[in-house]
Order: structure tokens, then C-alpha cells, then sequence
């Protein structure tokens, strides 16, 4: 593991690691700890009493973000006829089928999310050993399958998420820029909890919210008390 910088280490001076903050507080911390030259993204780890081997202990799903990501997303349609032209109109940056499926397959991936229509799913399909290992695969589940996407473009473009646990039982994603207002990143936080909550297993039992804690690109992780962190839902 490497050494962590001047800044870094100045700025985990003001965090008590064996401490559960509250929501705002870590909020207020992490803004006054994102000390880098540029907007830091805000991110957010998830620990689940989950054991994720199990098929029916998976969770996965879509949350938009109320104050958006702070980042411009790039938007990839696999779609024809109108469903194409309505990709386009949505904001898509690149619409097509088979001309796109052969950009692909030649190493172009220039772009962030992967939505297509359910009826070109066979031709691309034959990107999955690219897309997939990227997490760009489109997938009925993250609601990039579908034949209304002019909707899940904008969504997209607007600010919705994807979440999914990894190997390790952890939820890692971004939920904007440490130069959003305290308001919108705790409206973002609130957001992804709930659809976190929302997304628990029937399988799961016992403590399913394990541990949580934010940090911004550059700095020192600050723990928010889980508890906490599922009250916000109530008044957000």
C-alpha cells in the first residue's frame, strides 16, 4: 500500500476513526476534508449483511439521484427504426445496431452506460465478453433492457445510479461532487439508503445494513452510523 500525502493525512487529522458521525456531520467533514484542485466525487461504501454467493442474497438495482452525479454521463443506444430516432431526440451520443456492435467489437468504448432495446439484445449479446467484464453489459435489471428508452436515457442523463453489490458483500458508488450544497448530497445519501432498503432480500436476516462510509475522491473515509443514515429516508 502506498503513503498517503501531506493533504491526505492533514486532512484525517479532523476525523475521529473509531467514531459513528451522523449523516450531516460526515457531510460537513467531507467537504471540509475534499481538499483537492479539483470537484472530488463523493462516494459511498456500502457493507451488507449479506453473503452474496447465495443467488438469492444478490442486490442490485437503479436509484435517480436527486441532485443528479455532477458528471456528464455518456449514453449508448443499441436501437432502429423509431426507437432509434427516439434515443436520439432523448439525448443518446451514439444510436445503432450492427455499425455499433462492429465499433465495439473493434475497441471503441468511449461511452459510460450501454441501453438497448429488447428485439437487437441477439446481436448484442455478442459483446457481452467486452461489455461485461466493464459492467457495461445492458441488463433487464438495471432497467437498460428496454423499449422505452427515450425515459431511461433522460434518466440516465439526469442522474440515475447503478448499484450491485461485489464479492465482498460492499456497495460502492458515486452520489455527486464535493462541491454540491450539504442539502443535495444528503438528498442524494437518503436517496440510495432507501433504495438500498428497498433492494433487502426476503433471505437476509439479522443486521443488513453492516457499515457505511463516505469519502471523497482524494480524501480519508468518514463512517456514518447506519441507523442514522436509514432515518434520513423519514425526512428526506
Amino acid at each position: 500500500m502506498g503513503k498517503h500525502g501531506k493533504r491526505y493525512l492533514e486532512a484525517s487529522k479532523l476525523i475521529d476513526h473509531t467514531r459513528l458521525y451522523a449523516p450531516e456531520e460526515a457531510v460537513r467533514l467531507l467537504k471540509q476534508t475534499a481538499r483537492a484542485k479539483f470537484p472530488e466525487t463523493v462516494e459511498v461504501h456500502v457493507r451488507l449483511g449479506i453473503d452474496p454467493k447465495h443467488a438469492d442474497q444478490q442486490v442490485r438495482g437503479t436509484v435517480p439521484l436527486p441532485a443528479g452525479t455532477g458528471r456528464s454521463v455518456r449514453v449508448v443506444v443499441f436501437a432502429k427504426g423509431e426507437k432509434a430516432k427516439e434515443a436520439e431526440a432523448a439525448g443518446a451520443d451514439v444510436v445503432g445496431v450492427e455499425e455499433l456492435v462492429e465499433k465495439v467489437q473493434g475497441g471503441w468504448a468511449e461511452f459510460d452506460v450501454a441501453v438497448a432495446t429488447p428485439d437487437v439484445m441477439n446481436l448484442v449479446g455478442r459483446l457481452g465478453r467486452i461489455l461485461g467484464p466493464r459492467g457495461l453489459m445492458p441488463n433487464p435489471k438495471a432497467g437498460t433492457v428496454t423499449m422505452d428508452v427515450g425515459k431511461a436515457v433522460r434518466e440516465i442523463k439526469a442522474g440515475k445510479i447503478e448499484f450491485r453489490v461485489d464479492k465482498a458483500g460492499i456497495i460502492h458508488v458515486p452520489i455527486g461532487k464535493a462541491t454540491f450544497s450539504e442539502e443535495d448530497l444528503l438528498k442524494n445519501l437518503a436517496a440510495l439508503v432507501d433504495a438500498l432498503v428497498r433492494a433487502r432480500p426476503a433471505a437476509v436476516k439479522g443486521q443488513y445494513m453492516r457499515s457505511l462510509t463516505v469519502t471523497s475522491t482524494m480524501g480519508p473515509g468518514i463512517k456514518i452510523d447506519p441507523t442514522q443514515a436509514q432515518g434520513l429516508t423519514k425526512v428526506a
